[in-house]
């Protein structure tokens, strides 16, 4: 659809599944829109259209319900990306949606629901207003609303203690200016199409109670429903601060350099190429790559990871993270809205647009719920008295309380909570995952693919032995690295940082030169010195059977072996391996402690393959094409397992793209981040394991939650019933259970290592 232009709000005032649908609902039948999308937990709607739509009547339609809107920039196709900001549109003074939304006309949603398009057959049947606020409670309209209902209750049971007689009339007074509000929310609600909200069967059941004559006890059910609205507003603000604190991480301003002159600027004003100074102990303001200078940086607001990181020139730097003992010249790779934590916030507030299967089955469930439990409402209100003569105040009182028991917002929340709550303490901890249906199947994964090369081990060949034979180890080790020195091949690179790490002086080499394929010679210290491969060693001196040996020995071990030569006399050996990464073993065993079965798939060849394979002890798969790791992943999946492939994400991106789950590795998070299900930060082995514990804590955390919420509703119904309880304890099941299901999911935001 190439003409489809996309337009991208902030909605204000959204706060709950209903919300989602409402809006989805009155969009999507607008002219000339061909797609809506709608998250509460970013709090924004995404409008595709073809052009031929007025989006001024669509975004009156929104403001109509009752929301504050704000355009985030419109895109067409490929700027899909970017974004302007234009005039907050709020609604109209004494319009509906004042009442409705000026409580949070701040531009959040909240993180306790994270629905995306609900889509027009699924009639979310809940209509709570509990979005979060910015600042305290008692600032916020809603807030006050409660407050002031406090007030006039106290009042009214003061009034009605003085004057009995009018009594009745104080207290519907009082219940009224909490009511009034709520009642329009229920109309605006009913005519969207949402006829069961949570504020009709509320309003129907004070309505209900003051005819009656229990107006005492609804004047008291408006205040303790507000009460948990207030509660709930509170508990989901907290869950969406946990991923948006991310994003206060980056500096406001930067030291730029222009013309050798330093100068302070807006971070968000830094362009792709500038060069900027970040001094000891700042926090890095955009993400980029070392030109000058070297420092240990500390990752752990990003990245989670607990060590500092020791950089140099050319090393890659994100923004948000914090510089150590050293000033750093830093060239800007990526604009604000497109560094490392922007990427991550808006990865995590899209994964929590995608519904979880566990959350389209409740969404399923409450279409029904509803109805049936209004349906139950209204036949104890009318049976008993009509077929067994039974008093009808009595009756109708508890079919109203019914009717209050019948709201699912615990239940509709459940999913979504748990799930947004998760994406957030995943993104904490350099864990990303696209949505919800991604972290339901990781918990279920029953083996695990991992590429070799990048995944399991560093992805760059380290120093593992350094052999004399005519010659000491130092003086094979400083001989070499003179041959070396300014080559960027792997193995050149290698035995530089050994070097270096062992503190050797390097002497100077001259006339050096290269041996395609052989090896170099040069003369270092008055002496031709060659070092290459054995091969080309044996052309040159003749290698002892005993020596030879060692080699063959070095071989199996999956090492690459060069030979050095000095003055036409063996004089040592230098074997180099891509070893595994330090954490490997460990994170493997902790897949196959949960009872996952892993293999390792690479393109290397069998002998270092297999050398790797025995070290870690896992089953091994080489000399393998891109294509046969997707046939293996299909064979594993044909086999019964729910499969999760590991990998960096380029090469081996038809696994990925095949695997029930695709896990990308570290480092390279473009690209990772677009073919992969999910992504760990920082390239460590146990993140999949950690992954996996998320997603299983996740389920739980969810069954507990709709536990909550059904357990709690199926004993007041009974309780009802049985005359026990009333109208109070009907708006706590309901109020109460939300809170209760809210702050449950929230305790996935603890981190556990």
């Amino acid at each position: 659809m190439s003409a489809t232009t996309q337009a991208r709000y902030k909605v204000g005032g959204m706060d709950c599944a209903s919300c989602a649908t409402k809006i989805d609902t009155a969009v999507r039948r607008m002219p000339g829109v061909a797609d809506v999308s709608v998250s509460v937990a970013s709090g924004t709607m995404t409008v595709k259209h073809d052009g031929t739509g007025d989006l001024g009547a669509i975004e009156k339609k929104v403001v109509g319900l009752g929301y504050t809107l704000r355009a985030l920039g419109q895109k067409s196709g490929e700027d899909a990306r970017r974004r302007g900001t234009l005039p907050l549109i709020s609604p109209l003074e004494g319009e509906i949606g004042k009442t409705h939304d000026h409580h949070h006309a701040h531009d959040g949603g909240h993180d306790h629901s994270h629905h995306d398009r609900a889509t027009t057959e699924i009639e979310d049947l809940h209509g709570h207003d509990h979005g979060p606020m910015d600042g305290p409670w008692w600032k916020s309209e809603k807030g006050r609303l409660t407050i002031l209902v406090g007030f006039v209750l106290t009042a009214a049971y003061g009034l009605g203690h003085l004057g009995p007689a009018y009594g009745t009339y104080i207290f519907t007074a009082a219940m009224l200016v909490g009511l009034v509000p709520i009642a329009r929310r229920a109309i605006m609600a009913a005519l969207a199409g949402t006829p069961f909200s949570i504020e009709m069967l509320m309003t129907i059941a004070a309505v209900g109670a003051v005819i009656i004559d229990a107006s005492e006890e609804a004047a008291a059910v408006v205040f303790l429903f507000l009460v948990g609205e207030l509660l709930e507003g509170v508990a989901a603000g907290k869950a969406r601060q946990s991923i948006q604190s991310l994003t206060a991480l980056v500096p406001k301003n930067a030291l730029l350099e222009e013309n050798g002159q330093t100068r302070e600027v807006p971070a968000e004003s830094l362009t792709v190429g500038a060069t900027i100074l970040v001094r000891p102990g700042d926090r890095i303001s955009a993400d980029g790559v070392i030109i000058a200078g070297e420092s240990a940086i500390d990752e752990a607001p990003v990245t989670g990871e607990s060590t500092p990181v020791a950089k140099g020139m050319d090393d890659t730097v994100f923004a948000g993270t914090i510089n150590g003992d050293a000033a750093l010249r830093v060239r800007v790779t990526a604009a604000a809205e497109d560094n490392t934590i922007a990427r991550v916030v808006r990865l995590v507030e899209e994964a929590q647009e995608s519904k979880a299967p566990t959350e389209r089955f409740i969404d399923r469930f409450s279409r029904y719920y509803t109805p049936g439990v209004v349906a139950v409402g209204a036949l104890v209100a009318i049976l008993p008295p009509l077929v067994a003569g039974a008093s009808w105040s009595e009756w109708v009182y508890k079919g109203l309380a019914i009717l209050l028991i019948g709201c699912p917002c615990a239940l509709v929340i459940s999913t979504p909570a748990a799930i947004a709550a998760s994406l957030s303490s995943g993104a904490r901890r350099g864990l990303l995952m696209k949505g919800g249906a991604v972290l339901e199947t990781l918990g279920k994964i029953t083996a695990v693919a991992l590429d070799k090369t990048g995944t399991l081990t560093a992805g760059r060949p380290q120093v593992t032995d350094v052999i004399a034979f005519g010659r000491n180890a130092e003086d094979v080790l400083r001989l070499a690295a003179a041959l070396e020195t300014g080559s960027s091949h792997p193995l050149a690179v290698a035995i530089l940082a050994k070097a270096a790490d062992d503190e050797v002086e390097i002497p100077a080499a001259t006339d050096a030169r290269a041996l395609g394929g052989k090896g170099v010679t040069a003369i270092v210290e008055g002496q031709e010195v060659f070092f290459g491969s054995p091969k080309a060693a044996v052309e040159r001196v003749s290698l002892p059977m005993a020596h030879g040996r060692r080699i063959t020995g070095l071989n199996d071990e999956g090492k690459t072996v060069s030979v050095l030569i000095v003055g036409g006399v063996l004089a040592g050996a230098v074997a180099m391996r891509d070893e595994p990464r330090p954490d490997a073993r460990e994170g493997l065993k902790a897949l196959t402690d949960a009872g996952i079965r892993i293999v390792m798939l690479t393109g290397d060849n069998a002998r270092t393959a297999a050398a790797i394979g025995k070290e870690l002890g896992i089953e091994v798969r080489a000399e393998l094409m891109p294509e046969d790791k997707s046939r293996i992943v299909g064979e594993l999946k044909s086999r019964g397992f729910v499969v999760g492939k590991v990998g960096d994400g380029i090469n081996d991106a038809p696994a990925l793209a095949g695997a029930d789950v695709g896990i990308a590795m570290g480092g390279g998070t473009d690209v990772a981040l677009e073919t992969a299900d999910a992504a760990t930060l920082h390239g460590r082995v146990g993140d999949i394991a950690a992954m996996i514990e998320l997603s299983k804590r996740t389920m739980r955390n969810i069954y507990q939650n709709i536990t909550i919420a059904l357990g709690l509703k199926a004993v007041f119904l009974v309780t009802t019933i049985l005359g026990i309880t009333g109208l109070w304890s009907a708006i706590l099941a309901d109020t109460g259970a939300t809170v209760l299901v809210t702050i449950n999911a929230l305790r996935l935001l603890r981190v556990r290592n």
